[in-house]
């Protein structure tokens, strides 16, 4: 019989259901729907589970039936996020009184109405996309964050941040990307009172977390095709990207290429071959990045074009530096430094050198300080003593990363998003600055050609080059404990490095911020 003929014949469609209830696998590959944003033809597809995406589900059934907690550690896409959500509607509709939890570090990951990235709205997809017949008498309510089964008293809640753990008992919760929370001992400490079953699902991120310890522990058992867990001890399955069918060698290089070109090999370490031990602290911008950026435009014969742009790096505290950089599209064309304290002297100096180099566009560090430059620039142009051509722009080295939603490598929805990589803007534009130097040095030491406006070139004769060079391989970073990039501009034993900061900045003009008040 068909299962049009069992959804006609109550009596056959009960038998279904139960049969359905016994097997999760047979029911998601039977009925569930995955959603796929890069297929440009067929988004909605069939959820048909190859060979280890079975044993995951078998996984998780395990765990649930003992009443064990389990670890995932997982390359990216490999589909453990939608093979969660499928197991929970299972129990949603199959398994009454099953209270199922989500968790992960940012709540728009969890939910957020409408969109397919986070994790309920894949549960809602999944539901919607079911047959009459598997549905319960009553409605399902689903909510924010809260999904119920009202015929059988089943629930999927979810949570975020500190809060995870914290609305109440569950049959199983599942921590997505466990390896990246801020606080996770607060998380544990929830959990460990209101659950038997924790499902921990992450890429790596480094060996100083919860994540990796458990990982590590010497009673954790690893899950192997065949073998049979026996009680005590943490579950571990190992998704790895060559469980996936339709991924292979090639494919394996072009994704290593495509992260080498960006200078983000670490991540790729971490996110596709699972090293913990990738590194994700040091320099920003290697010294001999810098040295192939000298004199760049000379080496591969190109010309400055595009705005003429210059930042300004506010001196901060005693003894500290103003720093002015001017330069013409990628080309840098002067930076200069001054001592002086009163911040109305070092707006005017600026606006001076701005107005005989042809500057359209001046940026300042707002932060601290800053706020007397505004007043000062402001003051100009009430008095018409501002140039007519000149645009001053604040610039929050705190502010969120620009284009948050979007992807670091744009267009490959496998990377991490710039707000989930990012603590903020001043870390991103020095990340981004970093990846442009590297290219130059590629393309000067290795013929790689890319776009000219892609590239940097710091002319040999410009003033204070050498300190210029120095500062700038100077900054380190590292991964703060929510797994975002931060940097440490003042390493242990060293001076600000004022020069340096005015090059980023102007490397990285923010006018399209909506929050930036321009003034004319």
């Amino acid at each position: 019989m068909t299962y049009i003929e069992f959804a006609k014949d109550p009596d056959k469609a009960a038998l279904l259901r139960l049969k359905y209830a016994r097997d999760p696998v047979l029911f998601i590959n039977d009925w569930c729907t995955t959603y796929d944003p890069r297929e440009k033809t067929l988004q909605f597809m069939p959820f048909v589970l190859f060979k280890r995406q079975i044993e995951f589900i078998r996984f998780l059934q395990g765990c649930l039936n003992d009443r064990e907690s389990g670890l995932v550690e997982k390359s990216r896409d490999v589909g453990a996020s939608w093979l969660c959500c499928a197991f929970s509607v299972w129990l949603l509709l199959f398994h009454p009184g099953s209270a199922v939890g989500f968790g992960s570090r940012v709540k728009d990951d969890v939910d957020k109405m409408g969109d397919p990235k986070c994790l309920f709205e894949k549960i809602r997809i999944i539901i919607n996309k079911l047959p009459a017949f598997l549905m319960p008498k009553d409605p399902i309510t689903l909510e924010h964050m809260k999904i119920i089964n009202h015929t059988n008293k089943a629930t999927i809640t979810g949570g975020s941040g500190d809060n995870i753990g914290r609305g109440g008992r569950t049959s199983i919760f599942f921590k997505d990307e466990s390896a990246h929370y801020e606080h996770p001992e607060k998380i544990e400490a929830a959990l460990s009172a209101n659950t038997d079953v924790q499902i921990d699902i992450s890429s790596v991120n480094g060996n100083g977390n919860v994540f990796y310890r458990k990982r590590m522990a010497k009673s954790a058992q690893i899950w192997e095709r065949g073998k049979q867990f026996t009680p005590g001890g943490l579950r571990i399955f190992i998704f790895d990207w060559r469980d996936n069918p339709m991924k292979n060698q090639e494919w394996y290089d072009k994704r290593r290429q495509s992260f080498e070109d960006q200078g983000l090999m670490h991540i790729f370490a971490q996110e596709v071959d699972r090293d913990y031990a990738s590194s994700v602290e040091g320099i920003i911008i290697p010294a001999k990045f810098v040295q192939a950026a000298i004199d760049a435009h000379v080496k591969l014969k190109f010309k400055p074009s595009g705005a003429k742009r210059a930042a300004l790096d506010v001196a901060d505290e005693g003894g500290d530096k103003n720093a002015l950089a001017i330069g013409h599209g990628v080309i840098l064309q002067s930076c200069s430094y001054w001592g002086d304290g009163d911040t109305g002297k070092t707006a005017r100096r600026a606006v001076e050198a701005c107005e005989i180099a042809g500057v359209e566009e001046l940026y300042y560090d707002a932060i601290g300080v800053g706020a007397g430059v505004k007043a000062e620039t402001n003051r100009l142009r009430e008095e018409d003593l501002l140039p007519k051509r000149l645009r001053v722009y604040p610039w929050f080295a705190s502010a969120s990363p620009l284009d948050p939603e979007e992807n670091i490598i744009v267009g490959d929805l496998q990377t991490p998003t710039n707000e989930d990589y990012f603590d903020n803007l001043t870390a991103q534009a020095w990340w981004r600055a970093r990846i442009r130097f590297e290219k130059t040095w590629r393309a000067v030491t290795q013929g790689v050609v890319y776009p000219p406006e892609e590239l940097i070139s710091i002319p040999s004769d410009l003033e204070n080059l050498q300190q210029l060079v120095q500062e700038l391989s100077q900054v380190v970073y590292k991964k703060n404990k929510a797994g975002k990039i931060v940097k440490d501009k003042k390493p242990a034993g060293t001076l600000s490095p004022n020069l340096a900061d005015s090059v980023i900045m102007w490397l990285a003009p923010c006018a399209e911020l909506n929050s930036f008040e321009v003034m004319f």
